[in-house]
């Protein structure tokens, strides 16, 4: 995914480390794991709901059965 060699890393950890402070660097890598599972769950439950969509409609396409609504009246 990333092509960091190990120095980048040690200077990324250190920044990190810096910026956060020893206690709270574990909460901020839990915060961000989170985060990234979230975004994963979310990302694969849209890619599902378009997979199942009938293979006769594409989403751009609109329902015709709708009525539009009147915005004035």
């Amino acid at each position: 995914m990333l092509n960091m060699s190990a120095t980048e890393m040690i200077i990324l950890a250190v920044i990190a480390l810096l910026v956060f402070g020893a206690n709270r660097l574990p909460e901020a890598g839990k915060a961000v794991g989170k985060g990234l599972r979230e975004f994963k769950r979310a990302l694969s439950d849209a890619e599902n709901s378009i997979n199942q969509l009938p293979p006769d409609r594409s989403p751009e396409e609109p329902v015709r059965d709708a009525k539009p609504k009147r915005l004035v009246e």
